[in-house]
């Protein structure tokens, strides 16, 4: 009888362990390029990336400065869904910047860098975060990489209130591509003439294999050229500084 209870408490310790293994989450390869208490700049192995298939593979590294990426950043929106009945009464949700000054002056000196020693096949990462309590925390995360002269942006999460679970894993920080929960919200980019369209079949739309990423041709920002505001004050009054 110790012998068949014996057999029965080994039997239910290794199905526990299988199925412990069978539900393990995969470990994605990455290394960090800057992290702090609360927020991380990381570059990942992209699993999308085969090396036999040189059109898969990013233009990395890519060389761009913190100014120009900063710009870049500030041009990017979050649009929040509302509801048809919200819509009908107030219209479209407004515009609103994906990043705060100081998560601009963070992620346009750190992406840079990381950009700057990406290989081919990895993407970069980031995650920024405010902790609220000891178990709750803010945050906004996302990735990015290049291919060609396009610029591929990702929001996982914008602003979310994520609960640390009080067993099991802490998926927000491991994969920070991921959302926590139901995105509610779309990420635009200001000027649209630079934003890519990406057409996703009915199918992938069904089967939920739609491209979840905005797409900003860069070589478009280029030759738009500087805002007027940005230029020379003599350009908006030529007459008075040929006077002069």
């Amino acid at each position: 009888m110790q012998v068949k209870s014996l057999s029965l408490l080994t039997a239910g310790v290794v199905l526990g362990l299988v199925v412990m293994a069978g539900c393990a989450v995969p470990h994605v390869p990455s290394r960090i390029i800057y992290e702090d208490p609360v927020n991380f700049v990381r570059l990942e192995q992209d699993s999308e990336v085969l090396a036999e298939w040189p059109p898969t593979h990013h233009a990395h590294p890519f060389l761009i400065e913190p100014e120009r990426l900063r710009k870049i950043l500030s041009g990017l929106m979050v649009q929040e869904h509302w509801i048809a009945l919200k819509r009908w009464m107030r219209g479209e949700s407004p515009l609103v910047p994906a990043f705060t000054d100081e998560e601009l002056t963070l992620l346009s000196v750190r992406l840079a860098e990381a950009l700057a020693e990406a290989n081919y096949n990895e993407r970069v990462t980031f995650y920024l975060s405010e902790p609220q309590t000891f178990a709750r925390r803010i945050i906004t995360t996302g990735g990015l990489y290049i291919q060609g002269t396009e610029l591929h942006m990702l929001l996982g999460n914008w602003r979310i209130i994520y609960g640390i679970p009080a067993y099991g894993m802490i998926y927000d920080r491991r994969y920070p591509m991921r959302p926590t929960a139901a995105k509610g919200f779309d990420l635009r980019f200001q000027p649209t003439e630079a934003v890519v369209p990406i057409n996703n079949s009915l199918f992938d739309v069904i089967i939920a294999n739609a491209k979840d990423e905005l797409v900003i041709d860069l070589s478009k920002l280029d030759s738009s050229g500087p805002s007027s505001s940005l230029r020379d004050p003599c350009l908006k009054q030529e007459t008075d500084c040929e006077g002069s």
